[in-house]
C-alpha cells in the first residue's frame, strides 16, 4: 500500500494532553467528513515533506529524517483530514521498529488498527464514533447539534473542549470556559500553535 501525506514537520503538540511535546506531524492526506468550521488543510501532498510514499518503510525512513530532537523516545502525531484512512497494522509496525510512540488524532469513525500507542478522538456531529476508548476525548465547541455529555459514558482519561476557531473565536472561548467551569470533568484546550506561530 502506498501512503499519501500533506505534510510531516517536526514541531511541537499545539492542543489537548499532549501540548507543548515534542512532535512529528504527519498530516495525511483526505478526510472521510465535510465539516464546516475544519481548520486544517488536508488537500493535495504538496506541504513541507509531503508526498506520496510507495512503501510503509519508506514513510517511516522519512519521519525518522524529520525528527530532530536528541531524545531517542521518538513521538509522532498522525493525523489528517481523517488519518485511519490510511494508516494500517504494516505501518504501525514499522514506525514503532524505528522507536516511534505513536499518537493518533482521528474523527473515531473508522475502525483503529491495534498498536496505536495514544488515542485522541474528536467526534464530530452528526456521526457515530466507533472508537470508543482512548486516551483523550477533545471536542471543537461549541457544534450545533452536539451535546458533550452524549460522551460521558466513553472510556476515556481526558475529556477536552477545544473552542472553534475563526470569526467566533472569542465567544467559543467564553462558551467553553463556561462549559468546563459547570462540568468539571472536561478542561479547556487552547490550540497553543496559534498564538504562537508553531507550525
Amino acid at each position: 500500500m502506498s501512503y499519501r501525506v500533506k505534510e510531516m514537520i517536526y514541531t511541537l503538540q499545539g492542543e489537548g494532553a499532549n501540548t507543548g511535546a515534542a512532535i512529528v506531524l504527519c498530516r495525511f492526506e483526505g478526510c472521510n467528513l465535510d465539516c464546516s468550521f475544519c481548520d486544517t488543510d488536508y488537500a493535495g501532498i504538496n506541504g513541507p515533506s509531503g508526498g506520496e510514499f510507495s512503501t510503509a518503510a519508506s514513510l517511516a525512513e522519512a519521519a525518522y529524517q524529520c525528527w530532530q530532537g536528541d531524545d531517542p523516545s521518538r513521538r509522532i502525531l498522525c493525523t489528517g483530514g481523517e488519518p485511519l484512512l490510511q494508516l494500517d497494522s504494516e505501518l504501525l509496525d514499522t514506525l514503532h521498529e524505528r522507536g516511534f510512540e505513536i499518537l493518533l488524532e482521528t474523527n473515531g469513525t473508522l475502525t483503529a488498527p491495534d498498536g496505536i500507542d495514544w488515542i485522541c478522538v474528536s467526534p464530530k456531529a452528526g456521526e457515530d464514533s466507533v472508537i470508543r476508548q482512548g486516551n483523550e476525548l477533545k471536542l471543537a465547541y461549541p457544534q450545533e447539534g452536539i451535546d458533550p455529555e452524549k460522551y460521558s459514558n466513553l472510556d476515556f482519561r481526558y475529556y477536552y473542549i477545544q473552542p472553534i476557531s475563526g470569526v467566533n473565536l472569542k465567544k467559543n472561548i467564553r462558551l467553553a470556559i463556561e462549559y468546563c467551569l459547570k462540568h468539571p470533568r472536561w478542561r479547556l484546550s487552547l490550540q497553543l500553535h496559534k498564538y504562537t506561530g508553531i507550525p
